[in-house]
């Protein structure tokens, strides 16, 4: 049986959200928050974790804290709430002085719903203070990976937040994320002193982004190919130099593409600009740098590309997670060359940061190559490695859709039997030089040279088994251990690959004659492969199409992007609803009381003309 509190969070979802029911884990959650106690929410982007938080904070009495890194999040997310009828406000560093006092006018009456800020003017002992005399329902940390130095997009302002626990003891808490590895999550729950909170971890799998990795041959051809069935579509290329983004800008834009660019190096003008224009305008492609995107609210974006390495899968898995948040089909696609990992491994090298988080952010690399040279399923390997169990083949990825060519199984044997022979306690470097029967005097001295393995493996270049070796550590089938300067030992189940009980065959690493040799094949099949699949039947119908028109219409007559009047999922239900009555259009997901109040009339009278 619904309890009340329950039902007033159903009531809330159906009349402000227009939705008919909570998704997954979403029930739970605010059940949780709404009666008081803490949670730890681990939810892939597009999956729901603004509801976990915005639905207690209207529930409950007072107003919602919204911890949030950008202001490009707290913008998009108050916009789309005022459009639904939401007393929701931001205060950060973009407003005037007036505007932020009439922020704090309004907080101070109590007349606010949610208030976002940035984890900068949460630590402000001033705004604090001004807290603890507001009347809060829920604090919600999103992005909470940024807390932790294991996370990928460490922010260590972040770290300051431990005085939640201190200022605000009978305020439920909530920390959110899409990205966090096992350590990240121990790490944030410490630091946020989320100890005896429930913890949600929901599955990380996005079925509707297929990804492809392709090794680097031609940069723009290979772009080029990929993008060209796309065409039309929003997207995000990611580029790894601030040059970089402007000249792919400009020649995607001689190609007949509508591009711009983004870097840390424009003007703020110009780049609030570029930003806002991807928000507001349909079938724009962003080039921009590794960092933008975070917290984007854009859910049709089609395709996210990335023409250098991210630095981590953490940060691949975020990146890619921008693409397809309406749940529609999308594609994630990228290319990698040795060059992108040598220029990683140098900026790690090079960075201030202490040696402990060299060391983790050297595994984390390590860990990202081999995701890109796994031989099997992609999806598989990023669920894994989010310490997720693996599902069976997704057949939505390049490694499924055309296998690689394979090793024998007993390659992996002889890379397994190298790290057991020689005690499990050395790196990769060592153990080549044992499976290529390279006598040095530290080998010579461990006695090495006179164990089975040594020369086993001579006919493997030093690439080719570094190539095995990141592999099986995307594989689950070793671990580098970061605290013994990335010693190699077995993981508890390789046994099976090291006896044979369990064959394990693992990609062959291309000669450079073989990739341009390739380059052909894989240009004349990418075309198929980039097709979005299973597209709506409705997508691109003259109906749709009137629908995003109208949209965008009423979008800029506004001043707000065209999702957060409806998103492209509920254009689509509209063109199969095809409703003709305001009840009728009600029944639409996505549509609530106060989107009928303001577009039901405007749309009907399209949908009914069709």
């Amino acid at each position: 049986m619904t309890s009340p509190a329950m039902q007033a969070a159903l009531d809330t979802l159906q009349r402000v959200f227009g939705y008919p029911s909570f998704r997954g884990q979403q029930a739970a959650i605010i059940e949780t928050v709404i009666e008081g106690n803490d949670a730890v929410v681990l939810m892939p982007t597009g999956g729901g974790k603004s509801i976990c938080y915005q639905i207690p904070a209207l529930v409950r009495e007072g107003t919602g804290l919204v911890i949030s890194p950008l202001i490009a999040l707290m913008r998009d997310q108050v916009d789309a709430l005022q459009q639904a009828g939401v007393r929701a406000a931001f205060w950060n560093s973009a407003l005037s002085d007036e505007e932020s006092r009439q922020v704090e006018r309004t907080l101070r009456e109590g007349a606010l719903d949610l208030l976002y800020v940035s984890p900068e003017r949460m630590s402000l002992p001033y705004f604090q203070d001004m807290l603890q005399q507001t009347e809060l329902s829920v604090i919600a940390v999103d992005e909470a990976h940024c807390v932790s130095q294991w996370g990928h997009d460490f922010r260590p302002e972040y770290r300051a937040l431990h005085v939640l626990d201190e200022k605000f003891p009978d305020v439920p808490r909530m920390a959110l994320t899409a990205t966090a590895d096992p350590n990240t999550r121990q790490d944030l729950i410490a630091q946020l002193r989320l100890e005896n909170a429930a913890v949600f971890i929901s599955s990380f799998d996005r079925p509707n982004i297929r990804y492809t990795v392709q090794q680097r041959s031609q940069t723009r051809k290979q772009l080029l190919d990929f993008l060209e069935p796309l065409r039309g579509q929003s997207g995000i290329v990611y580029c790894g130099t601030r040059n970089k983004t402007e000249r792919t800008a400009e020649w995607l834009q001689e190609a007949g593409f509508r591009a711009l660019s983004y870097h840390g190096g424009m003007s703020t003008e110009r780049r609030d600009l570029h930003q806002d224009r991807f928000l507001k305008e349909d079938g724009l492609i962003m080039c921009a740098t590794l960092a933008f995107g975070m917290g984007i609210d854009k859910p049709d974006v089609r395709f996210v590309a990335h023409t250098d390495m991210p630095k981590s899968i953490e940060a691949y898995y975020q990146e890619t997670g921008r693409a397809g948040r309406d749940g529609l089909p999308a594609q994630a696609w990228m290319i990698y060359g040795m060059g992108n990992v040598m220029f990683q491994r140098q900026l790690i090298d090079q960075s201030q940061t202490p040696e402990e988080q060299k060391r983790i952010e050297h595994t984390k690399l390590n860990a990202f190559l081999g995701y890109c040279e796994a031989a099997t399923c992609r999806r598989n390997n990023l669920l894994r490695y989010l310490g997720e169990q693996a599902h069976t083949p997704c057949g939505n990825c390049d490694v499924c859709l055309n296998p690689p060519e394979l090793y024998d199984p007993t390659v992996a044997q002889k890379a397994l039997a190298a790290v057991y022979r020689t005690g499990q306690r050395f790196g990769t470097r060592y153990l080549i030089d044992v499976l290529r029967g390279r006598a040095t005097d530290r080998i010579v001295e461990n006695g090495h040279d006179r164990i089975k393995t040594f020369g086993v493996g001579k006919d493997l270049s030093v690439t080719q088994w570094r190539s095995v070796y990141r592999q099986l550590l995307i594989g689950d089938w070793i671990i580098s251990d970061p605290e013994r300067h990335r010693a190699i030992r077995l993981a508890e189940h390789a046994g099976d690959a090291l006896t044979g009980k369990h064959l394990l065959e693992l990609r062959k690493e291309a000669r450079a004659s073989d990739r341009v040799a390739s380059t052909g094949a894989r240009r004349r099949t990418t075309s198929h492969s980039a097709r979005p699949q299973d597209e709506h039947p409705a997508m691109g119908s003259r109906l749709f199409e009137a629908l995003r028109a109208l949209r965008l219409d009423l979008a800029r007559s506004q001043g707000v992007p065209p999702y957060v009047i409806f998103n492209d999922r509920t254009l689509l239900a509209m063109c199969e609803q095809l409703p003709r009555t305001e009840e009728e259009f009600l029944q639409v997901p996505g549509v609530g009381k106060q989107k009928l109040q303001r577009y039901g009339e405007i749309f009907l009278q399209l949908l009914r003309e069709h």
